[in-house]
């Protein structure tokens, strides 16, 4: 296939048998090992006394504060079944606004004053830690100098063990603030909004005359899209291997247009590697429960069950960690990247969400006649009314420079924040906007019209790919969040603004003279009237939408330069301080570093760019220029007529290339004042001529010949299984 030696070596060593790894347990025996690399409920009852089991279970279920006065007890039997489990160190886990999972690992063993050691680890260690924060971004929250960083533990999330080679560690999930009490992580709003929605929901429930209510919680269970492909390609494309994504690439004659890839027949090797991957999680008390084919060429996709969301976040940091992790253990490279190739689908999150609690159970739960459901249908506005409010926060949840390859593509949900409904849901609301709903549209039932083929039940409504926020049968789904993100903000976000809407809602009620039943209508018709402009069942992707959009006065945040403001506007700043989530100066150091974080991105692209040029694809491409007008002149000197078209192009298109190169090194040394600035001068500027090398370099790939050329095709990378 090609001559190049690097391109011979990464696909010779990407042309192997791998022996799937011998797998912990299989078929149902995999039951018995779920969970056994977590300190969850089942041991806690076992090993912890049992007014100490008791006090701890009503902070983890109800939301009680917890008793640090029993900490050295809970510290103590912990370290004894981590140790017994092969655990040498302890590491309190957080998620940093990088958005990566962070840890310092510390050793149990303390020396004894006698030449010996002792395993130690005490309650004040449990609860606090002091890991050094000063390289952390903070969003101006502190200075450089200013290294303090407290963690500390997150009851409400299990600790578990992480296997090694060389033994385990016990992994504490944790928060993470300043030394000034501020959060610098994306833990403490999950929990401080998962807080708020539980206040406001339970005044919604009471107006409906439930007593003795649950702690209500918001639930989640994000689906996850990754790409697996050979890690010898990785190691020869630095672009791969640094940006995640390739910067270059010629389109292969085959793409994803045949759509024979989703949910086809998984290759042996991906479904080792899935197998072990899932094994590893189920260990871990991750609820992984699919796995299938993505649209593009060598996409696949995890999805778990739902959980309470605060355990959902730190469950989908594991999954992005163990999938890249496993991977390599099969020769493999996990890509997160939301767009690693051009021309097929990239890659998102879809966050399914809802919220709920053990008496009142789902509340996002419509029934089997929704138009009479008042409880359900005041949640359903609720969610309506939030979405329609602060659609432009929800879109700058999901903002980076990495997305914006993929939003709004006919393969993601467009950057304008709309509600999918259902055709069931969609007519309710038509007949709210008028008055009282009286009706909703049946679900029905499938005759496949063969005998041996069962009568299937059917929706009440179809699904929508193309919408952002989707309603799904009993929860909504969150479309437009990124792959390689923490679910954290978007969750704390979607909380939030819920919290406000119910707080609205329960406001209303508890001021309003008469029959409960009919201030509830009243209510219903009035959020219809006022929000149903955020409602839109049809083609997301089409212009005609778009167009749409705007008469309605919905927002269109095309890029994150244009969304990411909208974290530190006043609208959110207002939102976020009144239910105690977030304070003006955490919402501005966010804003600031999701800028920084998207310039940051965008230059190390610019300067892959940059540096492939000079040093691959210039110097490939000048040398079969060189032999081109060697041969041109030795045809010549035999006196025989030479066609110079081919020599002529690839000249033309090197001239172009060291043309389009200069603008690019200038453009990209070019300083303005201000990260807003900033950010929208790589906009503007730096990426539409990073996309005008790229044209110039893709076409010489297809011209040059392949042995020439100095990195691995895409051909090579998505179609060698």
């Amino acid at each position: 296939m090609s001559a190049s030696p690097v391109r011979i070596a990464a696909l010779t060593a990407a042309n192997y048998s791998r022996v799937a790894t011998t797998l912990p347990c299989k078929g149902a025996k995999t039951a018995c090992h779920y969970g056994s690399l977590v300190f969850n409920d089942k041991v806690m009852q076992a090993r912890l006394p049992k007014a100490v089991y008791k006090s701890l279970k009503k902070t983890i279920e109800a939301g009680a504060v917890l008793d640090a006065s029993l900490a050295d007890t809970v510290a103590s039997v912990l370290k004894d079944w981590a140790v017994e489990h092969g655990a040498t160190h302890y590491a309190h886990i957080f998620y940093p606004l990088t958005g990566i999972t962070a840890e310092k690992h510390d050793s149990f063993l303390e020396p004894d004053g006698r030449g010996g050691a002792v395993a130690e680890f005490n309650g004040k260690v449990l609860i606090q830690g002091e890991p050094d924060g000063s390289s952390f971004p903070s969003g101006g929250i502190r200075a450089t100098s200013e290294a303090r960083g407290y963690t500390a533990w997150d009851v409400t999330s299990p600790c578990y063990l992480q296997e090694g080679a060389n033994g385990a560690t016990l992994c504490i999930p944790t928060a993470f603030v300043s030394w000034t009490g501020e959060a610098l992580d994306l833990k403490v709003p999950v929990l401080r909004s998962m807080k708020a929605l539980d206040e406001q929901a339970r005044r919604v429930l009471k107006l409906f005359g439930h007593a003795n209510i649950a702690h209500i919680t918001a639930t989640a269970g994000p689906e996850q899209e990754y790409f697996l492909v050979d890690r010898s390609f990785v190691l020869a494309r630095p672009d791969l291997m640094t940006a995640g994504r390739t910067l270059f690439g010629a389109r292969p004659p085959k793409g994803q247009e045949f759509e024979d890839q989703y949910f086809g027949v998984i290759p042996e090797r991906v479904l080792a590697c899935m197998a072990e991957t899932e094994a590893e999680l189920f260990k871990l008390g991750v609820p992984v429960k699919t796995r299938h084919n993505e649209v593009a060429p060598n996409q696949y996709e995890i999805a778990p069950i739902y959980e309470q969301a605060n355990v959902a976040a730190d469950h989908q940091q594991l999954v992005m960690t163990m999938l890249k992790r496993v991977a390599r253990r099969h020769g493999l490279e996990c890509l997160l990247h939301e767009k690693p190739f051009a021309g097929v689908n990239g890659s998102g999150k879809h966050l399914n969400w809802s919220l709920g609690n053990a008496t009142q159970g789902n509340l996002l739960e419509p029934g089997s006649t929704p138009h009479e459901n008042l409880q359900f249908l005041v949640f359903c506005a609720a969610v309506v009314r939030a979405v329609h409010r602060h659609g432009g926060l929800l879109r700058a949840m999901v903002a980076s420079a990495s997305n914006d390859h993929r939003l709004g593509a006919n393969e993601a949900p467009p950057a304008i924040i709309s509600i999918f409904l259902g055709s069931q849901l969609a007519d309710v609301f038509e007949q709210l906007k008028k008055g009282k709903a009286k009706s909703s549209k049946k679900a029905g039932t499938m005759d496949l019209g063969v005998p041996s083929l069962p009568i299937l039940p059917k929706d009440a409504g179809d699904r929508n790919r193309t919408s952002p926020f989707a309603f799904t049968g009993n929860k909504f789904e969150y479309r437009a969040v990124a792959a390689n993100q923490s679910i954290g903000a978007p969750l704390a976000a979607l909380n939030t603004i819920m919290a406000e809407s119910l707080d609205y809602i329960a406001t209303k009620l508890e001021k309003a003279k008469g029959k409960f039943e009919d201030n509830v209508a009243e209510l219903l018709t009035e959020i219809a009237k006022e929000h149903s402009a955020v409602i839109f069942n049809g083609n997301g992707y089409s212009e005609e939408w778009h167009k749409e959009a705007v008469k309605r006065g919905l927002l269109n945040l095309r890029t994150s330069p244009d969304a990411m403001p909208v974290l530190a506007s006043k609208e959110t700043i207002a939102t976020y301080e009144k239910y105690g989530v977030l304070t003006a100066r955490e919402l501005e150091s966010r804003r600031d570093v999701a800028l920084e974080q998207y310039c940051k991105s965008v230059i190390v692209e610019a300067n892959l760019v940059v540096e492939l040029v000079n040093t691959k694809y210039l110097p490939a491409s000048i040398q079969y220029q060189t032999d081109l007008a060697n041969n041109v002149a030795a045809l010549k000197a035999a006196g025989v007529k030479a066609d110079t078209a081919l020599l002529e192009k690839v000249s033309g298109l090197i001239a172009d290339l060291q043309v389009e190169l200069a603008k690019l090194v200038k453009t990209r040394s070019h300083h303005v004042d201000g990260l807003l600035a900033e950010a929208t001068h790589f906009k503007d500027h730096v990426l539409p001529q990073m996309l005008a090398i790229r044209g110039v370099v893709d076409t010489l790939e297809g011209v040059v010949a392949d042995h020439y050329w100095p990195v691995p095709s895409y051909e090579e990378i998505l179609f060698s299984k």
